[in-house]
């Protein structure tokens, strides 16, 4: 047989460890049950035999090898290899012939095996809470040839756990609330820590819970974590948050053990347990008299301890001396009470009122009772301020009905203000212009009577909006106004007319007393028993007449053929006069002609073919209408004519349109001399000597077809009278522009600036002397004086320096 492996060297080496002391306790176990199990056999070639309790005997077949389950601990610190054990082969007879072979799970670099002595050793640390077992399988093979001497055999290496690893907090950090005032034991939270090392073995993982801070407000379970009240009524508004520090300890608590902590913030949540109190038990406030309804007058406040919907209040009064004047509403957001204005202020009949309000909790909890009432009580003054008020008129509108044939300055009613102040200051009414821009009523200025200013139509207005004023006489600016709405009663004073025109044929196949129309009528009146009309023929035509009128005395009337068959081509239209009346006083009628076309119908009555005229009036128009037509779409015909020709003739304009044109414009130069020094910048005697024209200028206006040499024409010779050379210079020139190719073709004004010869005064220029020839003599103007001295200079100097 082999034995499984050396256990008084296990026992030698780690006697000095409780539980490996406990670990070798229970192998030493295992192997007794396993000797106690083939007690009393015998050893034989196939294995151990034996009998059961029961005396049945027992037959085991013979293995090479077995052993047991090994174990080992994890982190190990020695400075050798932590030693396995040994496996040892009924085969191996000492002389090294046998060689033991290690597979499996770390086969080879966490566990080795001695291949002659089968001991077995770990070379690394090993950690259980990486891995907690490693599967290997064992075989002894021949070294020689290799084989197998036994068959291979799963064992099972298990790391045994020590206390490595602390206990470990879901959270580094919770977060709990807790109503205040809450009863002892009420639970919070509860906390969990966990330890990585093994649970089913030795106390290394087993947990318990204390509080290290928060005492004595908390408390801890050891076992659960679950953390409760230690203290009764804590107060959210003394304090509201508290920290406590949960330690979990593994070991089960035991010195030594290892530990891990956290923090747990809790917050008290608030509940309703302050009532609302008033700062102040009297509160007073000055309204003015004049305060719109619906204004603030004032605004309180209670406080309350609590926050949230605890905090919720209601504010309401509770008593007044002015029942319905005033009324409380509570604003959420800022917990307040508004005092509203319901009824109007007057200080002439109440000075001041007094309010008894209260304010309670909306969201009271039972069981705070004790700790009420959640409400309080105070008092509000409101003292009305006097201001000087407006004119107030007796109602609040007034209604007024006029006939409408009422004639100019009839008084149709009167309407009456009054100062409400003490001083009671005379009132002065007129009508806001505004509202009766026609000017169709005016007022009395100082007894309010309402009157007409001109004649009413109903028929145009029934009903008339206007505002009347008030206004005191010592302080216009006090002023109101009443609006007062004038009916105007009806009157017959409108005939009734058809109540639509009438489009009516009668077939030229027509029998007598055969229907051809059914009429009715219109009145813009409106009797109060309603209308009654009466339909006749007007007496002119009843002698003569082709069609007759029934009244229907229905407010409709049929129009009747008087005779048989109608011819078109003899008469086409036929004109029925038809008399309208009404039932009322004073009675109205008119005289309503309806147009009748003779048409072409067929057997059952059904128009066919009407002549031209008849189709026209059909239409609505008339040949005045057509020729209006005619003559409208001819004058637009000739307006698109006019304006194309137009546009054509523009076309052939001059390029270039400006005031160069030398139709009627005046050419402006800006050139400014060089002063008397300059002799060459303009040269006025171009003018008088028509042989000094250069070459003539085109024109800019227009684009020159050919060009044409200028045109010089000889100076023809000087007249005896005194304006022939001016005449003669004047025919010259418009005979040059006749003949001119590029002149204008429509009339043009040219100016020529020419003095003339012989004339009395002479030139006075002294630009005259750079075409005349003759000599003169300047000399003198040296003797008038040093303003002379420039002119002096130029021309009163020696002939050679005047050539040079």
């Amino acid at each position: 047989m082999c034995t499984n492996f050396n256990l008084l060297s296990v026992l030698s080496q780690y006697s000095s460890c409780q539980s490996i002391r406990l670990l070798v306790f229970n192998m030493l176990c295992r192997a007794r049950v396993s000797l106690r199990r083939t007690t009393g056999g015998r050893k034989g070639s196939t294995g151990w035999t034996g009998q059961d309790t029961n005396g049945v005997s027992l037959r085991r077949s013979k293995r090479g090898w077995m052993w047991n389950q090994f174990f080992l601990l994890e982190e190990y610190t020695g400075s050798d290899q932590q030693y396995v054990g040994k496996l040892h082969s009924d085969s191996d007879r000492g002389d090294g012939s046998v060689k033991y072979v290690l597979t499996g799970e770390g086969a080879g670099t966490l566990f080795k095996i001695d291949e002659k002595s089968g001991d077995i050793h770990a070379t690394k640390r090993l950690d259980r809470e990486e891995k907690a077992y490693y599967i290997l399988h064992a075989k002894a093979v021949n070294r020689f040839t290799n084989q197998a001497l036994e068959g291979e055999s799963e064992f099972i290496i298990k790391i045994h756990d020590i206390n490595d690893n602390e206990p470990r907090f879901t959270k580094d950090l919770y977060m709990a609330r807790v109503p205040e005032m809450s009863d002892i034991g009420t639970s919070v939270i509860q906390v969990t820590a966990t330890d990585a090392d093994d649970a089913t073995y030795g106390n290394s993982a087993k947990v318990v819970y204390s509080i290290l801070e928060g005492q004595p407000y908390f408390s801890v379970d050891p076992e659960t974590g679950l953390i409760k009240t230690a203290l009764p009524g804590m107060d959210r508004e003394v304090k509201e948050n508290y920290q406590v520090v949960i330690q979990a300890k593994d070991m089960a608590g035991q010195m030594g053990g290892l530990s891990g902590t956290t923090t747990v913030s809790i917050s008290l949540s608030d509940v309703n347990d302050n009532p609302p109190r008033f700062t102040k038990t009297l509160y007073e406030f000055r309204v003015p008299e004049s305060t719109e309804l619906g204004s603030a007058v004032g605004v309180i406040r209670a406080m309350d301890a609590d926050i949230g919907e605890n905090a919720e209040m209601d504010y309401r009064i509770i008593s007044t001396d002015g029942p319905g004047m005033f009324d409380i509403t509570t604003n959420k957001s800022k917990q307040q009470g508004i005092v509203m204005l319901r009824k109007p202020l007057d200080f002439e009949k109440k000075r001041q009122y007094s309010l008894r309000v209260q304010v309670e909790n909306v969201h009271i909890n039972p069981r705070f009772f004790s700790m009420g009432p959640f409400k309080d009580e105070a008092t509000i003054k409101i003292i009305v301020e006097d201001v000087d008020e407006p004119p107030v008129f007796e109602r609040a509108s007034y209604v007024m009905e006029v006939k409408e044939d009422a004639p100019r300055n009839t008084v149709i009613g009167s309407v009456s203000a009054s100062d409400p102040d003490d001083k009671n200051s005379l009132v002065r009414y007129s009508i806001d212009r505004r509202t009766d821009m026609d000017r169709v009523f005016n007022v009395h200025a100082g007894n309010g009577s309402v009157f007409i200013l001109r004649e009413l139509d109903r028929e145009e207005y029934a009903w008339h909006n206007i505002s009347i004023i008030a206004t005191e006489f010592n302080n216009p600016r006090q002023s109101s106004r009443v609006p007062v709405y004038v009916r105007v009663l009806d009157i017959n004073d409108n005939a009734p007319t058809f109540a639509t025109n009438y489009e009516t044929f009668v077939c030229e196949n027509a029998k007598a007393n055969q229907r051809i129309q059914t009429v009715s009528a219109t009145d813009p009146d409106e009797p109060l028993g309603g209308h009654r009309f009466f339909f006749s023929l007007a007496q002119e035509a009843a002698g003569k007449a082709n069609f007759s009128v029934r009244d229907n005395k229905d407010n409709t009337a049929w129009i009747l053929t008087r005779r048989n068959n109608y011819n078109s081509l003899q008469k086409s239209i036929y004109h029925v006069p038809v008399v309208i009346s009404d039932g009322e006083f004073p009675m109205q009628s008119s005289t309503n002609t309806l147009t009748i076309r003779v048409c072409t119908c067929d057997r059952e009555g059904n128009m066919k073919l009407c002549n031209a005229e008849a189709l026209t009036a059909r239409a609505g128009l008339s040949t005045g209408a057509m020729v209006a037509i005619l003559l409208c779409i001819i004058i637009l015909l000739m307006i698109v004519v006019l304006f194309a020709a137009l546009r054509r003739q523009r076309k052939k304009e001059p390029l270039i349109i400006s005031k160069e044109d030398v139709r009627d414009n005046v050419v402006s130069y800006n050139d400014e001399g060089g002063g008397e020094e300059d002799t060459q910048a303009f040269d006025i005697g171009t003018l008088r000597n028509p042989e000094a024209i250069e070459e003539s200028k085109q024109r800019r206006d227009i684009v020159p077809e050919t060009f044409y040499p200028p045109i010089r024409r000889p100076v023809l010779p000087p007249a005896q009278d005194n304006n022939g050379d001016v005449r003669d210079f004047i025919n010259q020139r418009l005979q040059d522009n006749d003949s001119d190719p590029t002149a204008p073709p429509y009339d043009s004004l040219a100016t020529y600036a020419y003095e003339g010869n012989g004339s009395i005064a002479e030139s006075l220029s002294s630009l005259e002397s750079v075409t005349t020839e003759g000599d003169q003599d300047y000399n003198y103007l040296s003797e008038w004086g040093p303003r002379f001295k420039k002119l002096a200079d130029m021309y009163g100097g020696d002939n050679s320096d005047r050539d040079s």
